[in-house]
């Protein structure tokens, strides 16, 4: 997750609301769970696809 890049579209909460949040002063992407479970992966990866400013970067270990 890259914040300078964060344009606060909200698209990631949107999508994937259980990871991702956003500061209140500006809207900036806040990632709630670094390491989201199996059964969230999938709209952590369509949150990624989304973000307008590919501002998020999803990778399994």
């Amino acid at each position: 997750m890259d914040a300078e890049r964060c344009v606060g579209s909200g698209m990631c909460v949107l999508t994937a609301g259980e990871v991702f949040d956003q500061r209140q002063d500006d809207g900036k992407v806040i990632v709630l769970r670094p390491e989201p479970p199996a059964e969230m992966r999938d709209s952590v990866r369509e949150a990624v696809d989304l973000c307008p400013a590919a501002a998020i970067v999803f990778s399994l270990h």
